[in-house]
């Protein structure tokens, strides 16, 4: 098994967050990972990306060209990658910033994450609607690096991932 994904979206989204939750999880579920973030001067407001390789063989390389599963939080970053996704690969749209598309899992994240209280948890919204899809990692490994992840963060934090990755696993089209 190897999954290449791409994440991205506008810096402030917690795309390099999302994508190192998604990378540790998988090595605590004894996979081998590459993680390479991509952002620079555009963390607020500009793009940001991040590549993840997860695979049960050693990986030779951390850079993907063809990914298996594309996150696209906003218009921008899915016409950036879309024509790199292989076929039968899944592509989630954040159909709040984005037009949704035939084939792609549409979700409106950060719809979802604001009627939840806090926008930012519109990246854990798209997980869980990929979850819903292709559980290429174990839910309840998700659910228990969460408090791993989130440690030194309050209580009020985690409870609202619990639900926004519940969200995205019920609403997922």
């Amino acid at each position: 098994m190897e999954e290449r994904i791409v994440i991205s979206g506008f810096g402030g989204q917690g795309i390099i967050a999302l994508g190192k939750f998604i990378a540790l999880t998988a090595m605590n579920s004894d996979k081998h990972v590459t993680y390479l973030p991509s952002y620079g001067a555009e963390v607020r407001g500009g793009t940001a990306n991040c590549q993840i390789i997860i695979s049960d063989e050693e990986i030779a390389s951390p850079c993907i060209e063809d990914m298996d599963i594309l996150i696209a939080m906003n218009q921008p970053s899915f016409d950036r990658f879309c024509g790199n996704v292989v076929t039968g690969g899944l592509i989630v749209v954040n159909t709040s910033l984005a037009a949704a598309k035939p084939g792609a899992v549409n979700i409106p994240a950060t719809e979802i994450a604001v009627s939840l209280g806090e926008k930012k948890i519109a990246n854990v919204v798209a997980l869980g609607a990929l979850l819903a899809r292709e559980e290429f990692l174990s839910v309840k490994d998700i659910k228990d690096a969460l408090p791993v992840v989130l440690k030194g963060r309050c209580e009020k934090i985690l409870r609202l991932n619990v639900q926004a990755l519940n969200a995205g696993l019920r609403n997922s089209e």
